[in-house]
């Protein structure tokens, strides 16, 4: 399997400057009177991991939702496809929600369903939420139980792993996941891990490059202080991770990319 890699940025108005794959939040879309036109192919973040830290909830509907969804379609062009009102199962979101990882599993899979009933012409895609291996086999089990195949989906994100720092567990979780027949994309995948578990993920997502961007001081193609904004930067950058997915074995000898 080839990981095709979406580039994270959180300046939309890179979706006009370059043709290659982006991965954009909603929450630097909402509220703008102009959005930019993409060149290339893009995803979209519910910002779900924003929504559920800051209200313990999500304040906007399914509904709405899909509106906002269907406005950067038509308007912006070329989505592939945007991630569901998901709700993360780390334990940080259980405790600004105050409720179990079963019941974060329902309500992904329930939104799940509500925007797929309500605007079947968007390209939501279902989101398997959960933290340890045996959570992402009771996250299925609910899938299925509502009808839905996973494995007939073209993607299907996996949830709670972008601020994981075991990536062997991750690589268990994905590898079990992947031999089931499931596409997966990992969100904000650690780059490191993609040496071990790229061949189990369909795509991927990475904003590393502007966190690292920050420590390079100042930045080497403008005025700014630093590196984490700079779109020069996170193509080199970029560059580099799509060496590691071609030949994951230079990673272990030392290539770095973040």
């Amino acid at each position: 399997m080839t990981t095709r890699f979406f580039l994270g940025t959180h300046m939309p108005s890179w979706l006009e400057r370059t043709d290659v794959p982006l991965f954009v939040s909603r929450t630097r879309l909402i509220g703008r009177k102009t959005l930019p036109r993409a060149r290339g192919m893009w995803a979209l973040d519910s910002g779900g991991f924003t929504e559920l830290h800051r209200h313990g909830r999500w304040t906007l509907s399914a509904r709405q939702y899909a509106d906002e969804v269907r406005r950067c379609r038509d308007e912006i062009g070329n989505l592939d496809w945007a991630a569901p009102q998901d709700w993360m199962c780390e334990p940080s979101a259980r405790k600004a929600t105050g409720l179990s990882s079963a019941e974060h599993q329902q309500r992904t899979v329930d939104n799940f369903l509500e925007l797929r009933s309500i605007a079947p012409d968007l390209p939501f895609v279902p989101v398997l939420q959960g933290f340890e291996v045996r959570d992402y086999l009771t996250c299925l089990d609910v899938y299925e139980k509502a009808g839905i195949d996973l494995t007939a989906e073209k993607v299907v994100g996996l949830g709670s792993v972008c601020r994981r720092q075991a990536t062997e567990e991750i690589d268990r979780i994905a590898s079990m996941l992947h031999a089931r027949g499931i596409r997966l994309h990992g969100f904000g995948v650690k780059i490191a891990g993609l040496a071990t578990y790229a061949p189990c993920l369909a795509s991927a997502d990475s904003l590393a490059w502007s966190y690292g961007g920050r420590r390079v001081k100042p930045c080497a193609h403008g005025r700014a202080s630093s590196e984490a904004n700079c779109i020069h930067y996170a193509m080199a950058w970029r560059r580099r991770v799509l060496a590691v997915l071609a030949s994951p074995v230079q990673l272990a000898f030392g290539l770095e990319v973040a």
